[in-house]
């Protein structure tokens, strides 16, 4: 059939015209991604609060979310500073209201005069805003005992996890056997697993001992390194301290021997330190890679690179949905550090509202840090007194990961339905009392042993009746399932 001159083929026009982007066309990396804190279980829970809406008949009267780090989602009234400043800023208006105190005026004032047009809807430069990037510094020098930061290391960022990504684009390289290979820990938290995956980067898993409350040892980061070396690269060494999801919180002396590793294996260190405001039990304490690193003088201190990071998302603010962090470069080559400072700037900004709370956060008008003592001491208590439940003590960050026992059957029927077992367990937790955990797959653990996630953010009153019911729930799965 002729074709019409400057048209198409009449049959093509008039049948079925075939996409151009699907399934077997799209980004192979983008297919591999997971992040199981927002997976098969929290849809599930969408749709089940949807028919409790509907008037649908559940066991349950409500689910509860349990599953992520969301500490205003889970009650938590926000710090009523934060807020005045960032009204002031957003509708300055307000400036001359009477309703407002002065002092939140004065940091709105001094905000908005870093922002171009004084607005907080202009664009910022990439890096972020000039005056906060310094109080960052000063916050870092003041939490490290003086050790001075240089703002111009200092970049700010859409959360910690879009400067966690940025820094793995720098290290991702290589074809095949000298593709960049990655340490990160298991259990991890799962933005590290798709980041790499989407990179195409090659992951290197190195297991925390549950036996001793989830500690780091350096002969398991040298297994993993050497194991590792036959089919990639290994640039770098991601740290997640205190720990998400096991909460542990890493010794001075643990921190030493991952620097001095690193250092003689020639790695860039990662340092995810988001949850550094949330350390409770008792002997434990946070040091910052940075702090550590600089006490160990040369060469450690001249040559060993670093990148650390932290975020408004956690701590006593729990900002999670305002997007605000900052990413602390060390010891990086200057021309890489340009090459980073070019890819934040393809994004134009971070989000002047997380900014303007960053620099609260930074530089509060005093310490104001909220104890989640009882929450995490109530965590363990009921759960280690469960026959097939076992938690190690919740030393820092928002989490417990207790490990559970799964009856041989159950396990089977879990294959049978093509799940992993843990998933299998959470999916009835949830259909059966309305109570959102993640599966310990989605973190990683060890072959055979199986575990959940849970925040430990609920209210007290919430608490306890949670933490009985889902016991109460493994005792009942247990028996029909032997």
């Amino acid at each position: 059939m002729a074709a019409r001159p400057g048209g198409h083929n009449l049959a093509v026009m008039n049948g079925p015209k075939e996409k151009v982007l699907t399934l077997d066309t799209m980004n192979a990396c983008v297919k591999r991604v997971e992040y199981a804190v927002r997976g098969p279980i929290v849809l599930r829970a969408l749709e089940l609060e949807q028919e409790l809406r509907q008037g649908v008949k559940k066991p349950f009267t409500e689910v509860i979310r349990a599953n992520i780090g969301d500490a205003h989602a889970m009650g938590q009234k926000p710090i009523t500073f934060l807020r005045q400043v960032l009204a002031l800023c957003v509708h300055p208006d307000l400036l001359n209201s009477p309703d407002f105190p002065e002092d939140a005026k004065r940091r709105a004032e001094s905000i908005l005069q870093a922002c171009g047009g004084h607005s907080l809807g202009a664009y910022s430069n990439s890096s972020g805003i000039q005056p906060i990037r310094e109080h960052v510094a000063q916050y870092i020098q003041r939490r490290d005992g003086g050790i001075p930061a240089d703002p111009n290391n200092i970049f700010l960022s859409t959360g910690a996890s879009d400067a966690i990504v940025t820094v793995l684009k720098l290290l991702v390289a290589g074809e095949g056997r000298c593709r960049t290979g990655v340490l990160i820990p298991i259990p991890q938290y799962p933005l590290y697993s798709a980041a790499l995956a989407e990179l195409n980067a090659v992951q290197v898993d190195y297991y925390l001992d549950e036996d001793r409350a989830w500690a780091l040892d350096v002969a398991e980061l040298r297994r993993a390194l050497c194991q590792a070396r036959g089919h990639c690269r290994p640039r770098a060494l991601c740290i997640i301290n205190p720990g998400n999801p096991t909460g542990q919180v890493q010794t001075r002396e643990c921190i030493e021997a991952v620097i001095r590793f690193a250092f003689e294996e020639q790695l860039f260190l990662m340092a995810d330190e988001v949850y550094q405001d949330n350390v409770y039990a008792e002997g434990s304490q946070f040091h910052s890679f940075k702090k550590v690193l600089m006490e160990m003088g040369p060469p450690y201190s001249t040559q060993q690179e670093l990148a650390s990071f932290h975020s408004i998302s956690k701590g006593y603010m729990g900002e999670c949905g305002l997007r605000g962090g900052y990413v602390e470069v060390v010891n990086m080559d200057p021309a890489v550090q340009q090459q980073m400072q070019k890819m934040m700037s393809v994004r134009l900004c971070p989000p002047l509202p997380g900014q303007a709370v960053l620099d609260m956060v930074v530089s509060p008008p005093e310490p104001s840090d909220p104890s989640f003592t009882q929450f995490q001491a109530l965590t363990e208590k009921v759960f280690n007194a469960v026959p097939g439940i076992r938690c190690n003590p919740v030393q820092g960050a928002m989490y417990s990961f207790p490990r559970i026992e799964l009856p041989p059957r159950a396990i089977q029927r879990a294959k049978e339905l093509g799940l992993a077992p843990d998933m299998f367990f959470c999916l009835r937790l949830l259909e059966e009392t309305g109570i959102c955990v993640v599966p310990g797959s989605g973190f990683g653990q060890r072959e055979g042993t199986y575990h959940f996630r849970m925040t430990i953010l609920p209210a007290a009153e919430k608490l306890r009746p949670l933490l009985e019911k889902l016991s109460q729930f493994h005792a009942k799965f247990t028996r029909e399932y032997s």
